[in-house]
Protein backbone atom coordinates (compact mmCIF):
# COMPACT_ATOMS: atom_id res chain seq x y z
CA UNK A 1 0.00 0.00 0.00
CA UNK A 2 2.74 2.61 0.69
CA UNK A 3 4.49 1.82 -2.90
CA UNK A 4 0.78 3.01 -4.11
CA UNK A 5 0.68 6.05 -2.29
CA UNK A 6 4.45 7.01 -2.81
CA UNK A 7 3.13 6.89 -6.72
CA UNK A 8 -0.52 8.68 -6.74
CA UNK A 9 -1.02 8.61 -10.35
CA UNK A 10 -2.85 5.50 -10.14
CA UNK A 11 -5.03 6.22 -7.82
CA UNK A 12 -5.92 10.21 -9.82
CA UNK A 13 -6.38 7.76 -12.81
CA UNK A 14 -8.66 4.95 -11.04
CA UNK A 15 -10.46 7.43 -9.77
CA UNK A 16 -11.18 9.69 -12.51
CA UNK A 17 -12.06 6.66 -14.96
CA UNK A 18 -13.81 3.24 -12.62
CA UNK A 19 -14.64 5.80 -10.08
CA UNK A 20 -16.88 8.02 -12.91
CA UNK A 21 -17.52 6.00 -15.61
CA UNK A 22 -20.32 5.74 -17.14
CA UNK A 23 -19.95 9.32 -17.62
CA UNK A 24 -23.24 10.13 -19.04
CA UNK A 25 -26.10 10.95 -18.20
CA UNK A 26 -24.32 11.28 -14.76
CA UNK A 27 -21.55 9.68 -13.20
CA UNK A 28 -22.32 6.20 -12.08
CA UNK A 29 -20.75 6.75 -8.14
CA UNK A 30 -22.61 9.84 -7.91
CA UNK A 31 -26.17 8.17 -8.58
CA UNK A 32 -25.14 5.04 -6.76
CA UNK A 33 -24.72 7.47 -3.70
CA UNK A 34 -27.98 9.50 -4.66
CA UNK A 35 -29.80 6.46 -3.91
CA UNK A 36 -28.25 5.38 -1.12
CA UNK A 37 -28.87 8.86 0.26
CA UNK A 38 -32.43 8.39 -1.08
CA UNK A 39 -32.80 5.64 1.71
CA UNK A 40 -31.47 2.77 -0.71
CA UNK A 41 -35.17 1.33 -1.68
CA UNK A 42 -34.97 -1.61 -3.71
CA UNK A 43 -31.01 -1.36 -4.23
CA UNK A 44 -29.81 -5.15 -5.16
CA UNK A 45 -26.77 -7.28 -3.70
CA UNK A 46 -25.17 -6.28 -7.38
CA UNK A 47 -26.47 -2.81 -7.00
CA UNK A 48 -24.30 -2.41 -3.57
CA UNK A 49 -21.55 -4.26 -5.21
CA UNK A 50 -21.21 -1.65 -8.04
CA UNK A 51 -21.22 0.94 -5.67
CA UNK A 52 -18.35 -0.84 -3.78
CA UNK A 53 -16.82 -1.44 -7.23
CA UNK A 54 -17.05 2.57 -8.28
CA UNK A 55 -16.49 4.13 -4.64
CA UNK A 56 -13.05 2.54 -3.93
CA UNK A 57 -10.77 4.43 -6.27
CA UNK A 58 -12.56 7.56 -4.57
CA UNK A 59 -11.62 6.44 -0.94
CA UNK A 60 -8.64 5.42 -1.82
CA UNK A 61 -7.90 9.16 -3.16
CA UNK A 62 -9.24 10.51 -0.10
CA UNK A 63 -6.93 8.42 2.00
CA UNK A 64 -4.13 9.13 0.07
CA UNK A 65 -4.89 12.85 0.15
CA UNK A 66 -4.74 11.90 4.33
CA UNK A 67 -1.38 10.98 3.79
CA UNK A 68 -0.29 13.67 1.80
CA UNK A 69 -1.21 15.96 4.12
CA UNK A 70 -0.39 14.40 7.57
CA UNK A 71 3.33 13.76 6.22
CA UNK A 72 3.52 17.44 4.76
CA UNK A 73 2.44 19.12 7.98
CA UNK A 74 4.40 16.40 10.00
CA UNK A 75 6.99 17.25 7.66
CA UNK A 76 6.53 21.32 7.95
CA UNK A 77 6.13 20.71 12.04
CA UNK A 78 9.92 19.07 11.96
CA UNK A 79 11.51 21.67 10.20
CA UNK A 80 10.39 24.86 11.89
CA UNK A 81 11.22 23.36 15.49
Amino acid sequence: MKKLFENPKIIFAAAFTIGLAPFFPEPHVWGKLKWVLGGAVGMQPMDWFDLIMHGTPWLLLIAWLIYYFYKLLNNSSKSVV
